[in-house]
């Protein structure tokens, strides 16, 4: 029989709906599967130079970007909840005046250009990944969001979104809320908690992605 080692947040989530104690292990795992959301319009349209997983800072900039600090961490997994080596891990989201890196995504003379805007991770064994960038903020028409993308080779591209627990707008989000289901829809929502003795005010955050991969028998 199939081992599963799934996070306990993640079971507990999926336990929510009696019906799935029946289920076997690997069942379970699916069921729990980080959602997909679109890519969106805003991917840069053309890469940064620095494409590190830095944001904070730019390289060549002494200054570094406005916003909340961030730590934001996680781990790739596969259906069975064993880590994922060798994923490419993208993030991209809104500088702290709700303007992306894409050339239409906002008034370019209000963006701050010591926020990288976009970074990149490639996985080891472990399958972790992390970043430090600013916790993302509102623009209109969307709640605080990180994009994320993860590719592994000869897998398509699989991108979904962060979101920030407690935060009001999520409720009128119309993109978070087009998934149904309340227990996958807060898959993609987490806690990000401040830094307790930070000089700066500073957070971190843990978003863990389930892809719907299992290893090679």
């Amino acid at each position: 029989m199939l081992k599963s080692s799934i996070s306990r947040r993640q079971l507990l989530v999926g336990l929510g709906g009696g019906a799935l104690l029946l289920n076997p292990p690997l069942l379970l795992a699916q069921r729990l599967l980080t959602p997909a959301q679109t890519l969106g319009p805003f991917y840069p349209d053309e890469l940064p130079l620095d494409r590190d997983n830095d944001l904070l800072q730019v390289e060549g900039h002494a200054e570094l970007a406005e916003g909340i600090r961030v730590q934001l961490h996680g781990r790739i997994l596969d259906a069975r909840g064993a880590p994922l080596e060798g994923a490419l891990v993208e993030i991209w989201q809104v500088d702290a005046h709700g303007i992306y890196l894409h050339s239409r995504g906002g008034d370019r003379a209000r963006r701050d250009s010591h926020f990288q805007g976009y970074g990149r991770f490639t996985t080891a064994a472990d399958g972790r990944y992390r970043f430090r960038t600013i916790r993302p903020v509102a623009y209109p028409g969307r709640t605080p969001h990180i994009h994320f993308a993860v590719t592994l080779p000869g897998q398509p591209r699989f991108a979904t979104q962060c979101y920030i627990r407690g935060e009001p707008r999520n409720q009128r989000d119309g993109l978070l809320n087009a998934i149904r289901e309340p227990a996958l829809r807060e898959l993609l929502v987490v806690p990000f908690v401040p830094v307790a003795g930070a000089r700066e005010p500073e957070q971190v955050a843990r978003f863990d992605i389930v892809l719907g991969l299992t290893p090679a028998s």
